[in-house]
């Protein structure tokens, strides 16, 4: 399948490191055998950045000799967790095993899913399925996450999420731990649904992957109109100033 994901209208979305999925015929003898579907790498057609601004100063100014009771609130950007928002278009595509395509059907509105992942090398698709509270406490050690308010098990403490396939694996409705990003700033429980899943066998054979299951030109977290929002954690260790890499996927239908 050839694939692209396209900028929001009229707004900047956040970096995506890469990777439609692509149903391929091949012929042997004049017969046709199908290779099923499973999530491949898309191609990126534009990256931009933005973070939010910190709020100056409060002032305070007291009389000496006075004590002052006061309570004080203050919303901190999480460096601990990031986001990726756009849309995807792609192609459903008939090639056979040197990228010769046969027939084409173009989708500009298409249903599946985008896959984010830590792991560098190919997913076990054959092996994905939900991922459990101890995969996801292996990642919260992996990547330092040690805070129980933010962590990945926190974040992801919901299981309410429509079913669909990755490849031939069929994810029941609700049965991943999964999370609702925003829209318009406000928390709501319909639209943009995020699961964790794990392509291993065991706790510790495989890697988590997040996956986002696209929704049509919705409006997203900042009132703008997206397919898909996903967020991921960063890696937690105290001041650390570098960036972890995410591969990602798409699969369409």
């Amino acid at each position: 399948m050839k694939l692209s994901l396209a900028p929001p209208r009229d707004r900047a979305f956040l970096p995506l490191p890469a990777l439609v999925a692509v149903v391929l015929f091949f012929t042997l003898f004049a017969f046709a055998f199908k290779v099923m579907a499973v999530p491949e790498g898309p191609t990126i057609s534009y990256l931009s950045n933005q973070t939010g601004t910190p709020d100056s100063a409060s002032i305070i100014n007291t009389t000496g000799g006075s004590i002052t009771t006061v309570t004080l609130n203050a919303t901190t950007q999480n460096t601990r967790w990031k986001a990726y928002v756009g849309n995807v278009t792609g192609t459903l595509t008939l090639e056979d095993g040197t990228g010769a395509t046969i027939y084409d059907w173009i989708t500009n509105s298409p249903s599946g899913e985008v896959y984010a992942t830590r792991k560098s090398s190919t997913v076990s698709w054959g092996n994905i399925a939900c991922a459990s509270l101890a995969n996801m406490e292996n990642e919260n050690q992996a990547i330092n996450h040690t805070q129980s308010v933010d962590n990945i098990s926190t974040t992801f403490s919901q299981q309410e999420h429509g079913s669909f396939y990755v490849g031939t694996n069929y994810i029941g409705n609700n049965t991943c731990y999964s999370v609702h990003t925003y829209v318009n700033s406000s928390a709501q429980s319909s639209l943009f649904e995020e699961v964790v899943l794990y392509d291993g066998t065991t706790p510790a054979n495989g890697d988590i992957v997040f996956a986002s299951i696209l929704e049509d030109d919705v409006f997203g977290y900042n009132n703008q109109t997206y397919d898909f929002q996903l967020i991921v954690p960063e890696n937690g260790l105290p001041g650390y100033a570098s960036s972890t890499a995410y591969y990602f996927y798409v699969e369409i239908s």
